[in-house]
């Protein structure tokens, strides 16, 4: 098993080096700068046909429902969970999940996935990565930080942010156990950049993300009878750059079309302010 996992990881690999990328200029599809509530806003879901977003470490906890069209604060949903870097969100169709799982220097044992079911329950679900065995700090160069997840068939994909390959890993996290879980990878892609998010919808994944020369990226996978997403080539656009659009950081995906934002990005001359963009699927090539 272990060789076949290693063979199907070198073909994917291969499958992203032969990629061809598209372009997309995301600043083409901007429909409004958000609020400055929301400068760190760091992912984005549909639940019920509203936009749900958050802000990451450092700000409060909570959740904001924005409008589509427009990118205002329509509500504020409190929670009791503590926001020590939350960085993904995702719905089951009937709650929400937040992912506090940003580890950017690799050191954190206290991740988590909270279940947001009512202002009196809550629920929380810890885990761990079976591959890391050295937490030993090492900022921006490890393997082990996650800004992704999904809700599909019952369980959680959560979706790795690496530093050190680029690559994107996909593992599996059950909802139903709240003791400490130890999640095993199951399939892995060389992305040539780290994945800020993820999002899926009738049958494939979407990931967005950037790479050290900003430059924004969005990929397509196709999920096939197994339930896996890597193991054939996928679709990649050039979104811009972080100095023009901003730093990438949500996707949420629905039967109209592509939600990205993006949190505040100021370097050297340029400022990009915290953005919502649009992309309508008639655009994709």
């Amino acid at each position: 098993m272990r060789n076949l996992f290693i063979f199907l990881s070198l073909l994917t690999s291969l499958f992203s080096f032969s990629q061809k990328t598209e372009k997309l200029p995301l600043r083409k599809y901007k429909i409004a700068v958000l609020s400055d509530s929301l400068k760190e806003t760091s992912g984005l879901t549909i639940l019920k046909d509203k936009l749900y977003t958050f802000n990451d470490s450092g700000n409060t906890n909570e959740i904001f429902e924005i409008d589509k069209n427009s990118g205002k604060i329509l509500k504020k949903i409190q929670t009791n969970f503590p926001n020590k870097d939350w960085e993904a969100i995702t719905t089951d169709g009937e709650h929400l999940y937040i992912g506090d799982f940003g580890n950017n220097a690799g050191k954190r044992k206290d991740l988590a996935v909270y279940k947001v079911e009512s202002s009196e329950k809550n629920s929380k679900i810890q885990f761990s990565y079976s591959e890391q065995k050295d937490f030993s700090p090492v900022y921006l160069n490890h393997n082990f930080d996650a800004e992704s997840m999904i809700f599909l068939d019952g369980k959680i994909h959560i979706f790795t942010k690496e530093w050190a390959s680029k690559d994107i890993s996909d593992y599996i996290l059950s909802i139903d156990e709240f003791e400490n879980q130890t999640i095993k990878k199951i399939e892995t892609f060389h992305l040539g950049f780290v994945a800020t998010d993820a999002s899926y919808f009738d049958g494939k994944l979407y990931v967005v993300g950037y790479t050290k020369k900003a430059r924004v990226y969005l990929m397509i996978f196709v999920k096939n009878s197994e339930g896996l997403f890597f193991n054939q080539p996928a679709k990649k656009y050039k979104l811009g750059s972080a100095f023009t659009v901003g730093q990438v950081e949500g996707i949420a995906v629905n039967k109209d079309g592509i939600y990205i934002s993006n949190e505040s990005f100021a370097k050297f001359i340029f400022n990009a302010k915290q953005s919502l963009y649009f992309i309508p699927f008639e655009k994709l090539k």
